[in-house]
């Protein structure tokens, strides 16, 4: 028998043997290969959070702001402190009535009436002064009598001289206008009258200002 005429045979049909096992090996591998497994296996994303579910993504729409509620401002109360009512000025006695206060005779220190004059003369001074000088006494009222009209001023002392400011607030009555109720005058139609008229010995309540002049003085009406 010839051996080497069946060589070829055996090698060929372990060839055959060998291929056909590595084809079977090939198709084992395409029926659950590496594509298989990448198949098969599932990715999940983590949430974020233990146990959330799947969370929604923004549609992209506007999304509402929360509505804000604006504080309120209360305005303060204020309470207007009542107006208190101006105390009610003393009656003016007429001068020589009954608790008026009168002298019998030349008032001494003590009597004399400390906001009353009797006007004599005025006296023009330098205009750069803003004054005059009053030529006047000081005195009290008398007791008046019972058949009299008003009561008299009584001067005492002698005749002294008092600055009067050219800004002066005057008021008048009769004789120097026609009326019994005092009317407001300027200082010039005070001195024209008084030139015109003098030693008169009217008599005028007067207050004095911060430069110790007069700087009010008004006509006290006597019948």
């Amino acid at each position: 028998m010839n051996v080497d005429r069946f060589r070829p045979v055996v090698v060929a049909v372990a060839l055959a043997a060998v291929l056909t096992g590595c084809q079977g090996d090939g198709d084992a591998e395409g029926a659950g290969g590496p594509g298989d497994r990448a198949t098969a296996t599932a990715t999940v994303e983590p949430t974020g959070e233990p146990g959330a579910g799947p969370t929604e993504e923004p549609t992209g729409g506007p999304t509402a702001e929360p509505a804000t509620t604006k504080p309120t401002t209360k305005k303060p109360t204020t309470t207007k402190p009542a107006a208190k009512k101006p105390a009610p000025k003393p009656a003016v006695k007429k001068p020589g009535a009954p608790g008026a206060g009168c002298v019998d005779g030349p008032p001494g220190p003590d009597e004399v009436d400390p906001d009353e004059i009797a006007l004599y003369r005025i006296e023009e001074l330098d205009g750069s002064t803003g004054k005059v000088n009053l030529v006047l006494q000081h005195g009290a009222w008398g007791c008046g009598e019972k058949d009299t009209d008003g009561a008299p001023f009584v001067v005492t002392g002698e005749e002294s001289r008092w600055a009067l400011d050219q800004a002066a607030y005057v008021t008048v009555t009769n004789p120097i206008v026609e009326s019994t109720e005092n009317q407001r005058i300027g200082v010039q139609e005070l001195i024209d009258w008084v030139n015109a008229h003098p030693d008169s010995g009217l008599v005028f309540r007067y207050e004095t200002g911060d430069d110790g002049a007069i700087h009010r003085l008004e006509e006290v009406f006597t019948p």
